[in-house]
């Protein structure tokens, strides 16, 4: 297991597999939090090996100042250009994340089910991408609690 600490100082991290560079596939992780500060947000990202000049990122993951909300957002152009979905989840038991990314399109799953699609082939990332994992931190003023993202696996897919 891997374990991602973001201290009361603000101090965090992340880890990037720049060696697995794929355009489509599967990537799925089993990840939990910490009862963490609502400033730390814990994010997997396929984050975009080459051309960002149209701003590609596909975060299947993604909580950010209410702790009770996972969301996937397909960034598909800079501006905010984006599709996505929220749902409540209790983000301190174990839950698995998945993406399959084809030319059809980007599919997302929540514990094996479907909770986000978007076929729109104009939102594809144009070139191959890698998964990255961090635990970002928004400091506000007020005092952080020192706070975890755990992950027990994470598997990737050819399709």
């Amino acid at each position: 297991m891997a374990t991602v600490t973001g201290d009361s100082a603000g101090t965090t991290g992340g880890m990037s597999a720049r060696f697995d560079r794929r355009q489509y596939g599967r990537w799925e992780l089993r990840l939990r939090t910490s009862a963490r500060d609502p400033k730390y947000h814990p994010v997997a990202i396929l984050w975009p090996d080459g051309d960002r000049t149209t701003c590609p990122e596909i975060d299947y993951v993604e909580s950010t100042s209410d702790p009770s909300l996972v969301r996937f957002f397909q960034h598909y152009g800079c501006s905010s250009k984006r599709t996505s979905v929220s749902k409540a989840v209790d983000m301190t038991q174990w839950h698995t994340y998945a993406v399959e990314w084809t030319p059809a399109g980007v599919t997302g799953y929540l514990d094996g089910a479907v909770w986000f699609r978007d076929s729109d082939v104009a939102h594809l990332p144009p070139g191959s991408m890698h998964q990255t994992l961090q635990l970002d931190w928004f400091p506000d003023g007020t005092a952080t609690k020192a706070s975890t993202m755990s992950i027990d696996w994470i598997r990737v897919y050819d399709l």
